[in-house]
């Protein structure tokens, strides 16, 4: 029933912020709507009585560019680990969530990218957008290597896109580990329990001296911190 509620709520809020939206839009603004975003969720949270332990944060610097790379095992980890870094943050997504109404604008308009997995080739030219963003504007982007949810809460084989991200824009990956969302709203539930969710940051990996040829041992290192039961 909460759940439902929150829905509602979202949908008429979205609605009532169109004009801010837009005009955000035509002046260019983008961090104070992904701010207002991160607060909707945090309220979100309080309204389902999601309760969020993290570690490791201190591990990442404000003004330092990021991949951060996490497992996937609810709808909710996306909006939890956005709203958790203190820093506008973007994220890339499969292209469907781009067709919804008000909210395809503002996340095409902050900078999300849309990722076509119908084909290997939509997946380079999002990479390479993703990279073209966090060269001129110093974008941190979030993403989810193993492409989709889990339908068990096991990780998943990783893709590589995300990684060849890192190796085209130099840029060091965080490795982030959720617990507790697939406990709380699993791939095919459409409500939310209450509960706690488990959020770790792990070191940084610098991807100096990685290749394409390599790349096999940078997905391993990544995956073995996401597996890892950290701090």
């Amino acid at each position: 029933m909460r759940t439902l509620i929150l829905g509602v709520f979202y949908a008429a809020f979205i609605i009532s912020i169109t004009p801010y939206i837009l005009f955000c839009w035509l002046t260019g603004l983008r961090d104070p709507l992904i701010s207002l975003g991160q607060w909707v969720v945090r309220l979100g949270c309080r309204f389902l009585r999601i309760r969020i332990d993290v570690s490791g944060l201190e591990r990442v610097e404000p003004r330092t560019p990021y991949i951060f790379m996490a497992n996937h095992a609810s709808f909710l980890d996306g909006p939890i680990v956005g709203m958790i870094i203190p820093r506008p943050i973007r994220i890339i997504l499969k292209k469907s969530l781009f067709g919804i109404p008000i909210l395809g604008l503002a996340m095409w308009h902050v900078g999300f990218i849309a990722v076509d997995r119908r084909g290997a080739k939509g997946g380079q030219k999002s990479m390479r957008t993703a990279a073209r963003l966090m060269r001129e504007r110093g974008y941190s982007f979030l993403l989810f290597p193993e492409g989709t949810r889990s339908r068990d809460g096991a990780l998943q084989a990783f893709r590589r896109g995300g990684f060849f991200l890192a190796l085209e824009s130099r840029t060091p990956i965080v490795p982030v580990t959720i617990r507790g969302t697939y406990e709380i709203m699993p791939k095919g539930q459409w409500y939310a329990r209450k509960g706690m969710v488990t959020i770790v940051f792990h070191p940084p990996v610098l991807v100096e001296g990685y290749r394409p040829e390599s790349m096999g041992k940078l997905m391993d290192n990544v995956r073995n911190a996401i597996a890892s039961p950290g701090e």
